[in-house]
């Protein structure tokens, strides 16, 4: 048995034909390895075999054993020659040749059959070993081509995926029963994508208490942030604007209170709200710890403080 490594596995069956002194056609062949090729130049792969040679037992030594493996005698003998041959010192010559006792054929078969069967079983150590080499090889094949492919990746400008996004949200909207305008798809800002609706039936995408908003604003944001990894900023029949607004006057006597002694908390806010007072308040306390807390309810807060007090 061989274990032979070549660029191919035509080049292998060969060289274990050859290494072996036999056909190609006797061999017993498990492929252990197939063959790759290069990617940039590396990360190859040559294919390895395991081969033996096929024994062939004759049929009349497994029916009859005790039938003598060679059961001919070359008996040569040299006739009697001339006298004047015999004068000549000439000797007579025998030459036989005596059969293999049964016990000694015996012997050959079972050494042959034993190195037929070893194959099987160094077999399964040797592909164990391999097949934790094949895994870890493998993961790295699979983690350097996913770089190279990333590397190769055109990544889209913030043009593109307004362009995108605006056909595909319009797409969708368009098979509504609901009287809208095209729906307007601007960049807010480097990292945040404007999506405005308007028309008859833009506030009906609001709903009581702005549930319908949150929820499409979820969803869209979902969609957008997992794609393109970028915000949103939704706008309903200038819902948003009007929130921000409220939100704005009613933050006035937080102000004062802050201004005055240093800290404050906001009343329990919901959806949109928490967010859009969070936003004011860091931006005009920037220096502060401006946190949103939660109730037992669950619902959420804001509170301001200074640094050194957390």
């Amino acid at each position: 048995m061989v274990k032979i490594e070549a660029k191919s596995l035509e080049d292998a069956y060969l060289q274990a034909a050859h290494e072996l002194s036999c056909s190609v056609t006797e061999l017993d062949i498990v492929v252990i390895q197939q063959p790759k090729k290069k990617i940039l130049g590396m990360l190859g792969k040559n294919a390895i075999i395991v081969a033996n040679c096929k024994v062939k037992v004759q049929s009349q030594l497994k029916d009859n054993p005790t039938v003598p493996s060679v059961s001919a005698k070359k008996s040569s003998t040299v006739e009697p020659v001339t006298d004047h041959k015999n004068e000549a010192g000439v000797e007579k010559v025998s030459e036989t040749l005596t059969p293999i006792p049964a016990s000694e054929a015996q012997e050959n078969r079972e050494s042959k059959s034993n190195t037929s069967l070893s194959i099987k079983t160094i077999l399964p150590e040797f592909l164990s070993k391999k097949e934790d080499k094949t895994k870890s090889s493998f993961e790295v094949t699979k983690k350097v081509n996913k770089v190279i492919d990333n590397f190769f990746e055109d990544k889209p400008t913030s043009k593109d995926i307004t362009t995108t996004v605006k056909n595909e949200v319009n797409d969708l909207f368009e098979k509504l029963c609901l009287s809208l305008n095209a729906v307007e798809v601007s960049a807010y800002d480097d990292t945040t994508l404007l999506i405005e609706f308007s028309g008859e039936d833009a506030a009906l995408l609001i709903g009581k208490e702005g549930y319908r908003y949150k929820a499409l604003s979820y969803m869209l944001f979902n969609w957008i942030n997992s794609k393109y990894k970028m915000q949103l900023r939704l706008e309903i029949a200038e819902f948003l604007k009007n929130q921000e607004e409220s939100v704005a006057r009613y933050l006035m006597a937080i102000y004062d209170e802050i201004d005055a002694e240093g800290n404050s908390q906001t009343k329990v806010l919901d959806g949109v709200l928490i967010q859009i007072a969070l936003q004011l308040l860091r931006e005009r306390y920037h220096n502060k710890y401006v946190a949103i807390r939660s109730t037992r309810d669950g619902g959420k807060y804001i509170i301001i403080n200074d640094y050194n007090k957390y």
